[in-house]
């Protein structure tokens, strides 16, 4: 009976961790999304996100297919982000943090003070 309890627990704390990751990382594309001009609530919307993500690096909207191709869609994200840190004045080495640990380079970008630039 204790085993189940801790089991239980322990899920609890899991659940607790992942929706408060979950939480951070989209008040940090929010932040991101409004500091390159757009609307920060798209941050909410799945697969909409995307799109403004491609609107923000100058791409079409239709780049986001990409995402939906096994294996492809791996380095089409490291393609991506590195094009958005590059436009909030960031280096490569930046986009692929952004890429394997987004959940420490995109609140840097957002909270920090970097600044979009379009013309990046």
């Amino acid at each position: 009976m204790e085993v189940a309890a801790t089991q239980n627990g322990a899920s609890g704390i899991i659940l607790v961790v992942v929706l408060v990751l979950w939480a951070v990382q989209i008040v940090s594309f929010w932040k991101v999304f409004t500091k390159a001009g757009q609307p920060g609530i798209f941050a909410l919307i799945p697969i909409v996100n995307l799109v403004v993500l491609m609107k923000i690096v100058k791409r079409s909207g239709w780049f986001v297919l990409l995402f939906f191709i096994p294996l492809v869609q791996f380095v089409w994200l490291i393609v991506i982000n590195i094009e958005v840190a590059k436009k909030f004045g960031k280096g490569a080495g930046f986009g692929i943090l952004m890429s394997l640990v987004p959940i420490v380079g995109y609140p840097i970008l957002g909270f920090g003070d970097a600044k979009y630039d379009a013309n990046a």
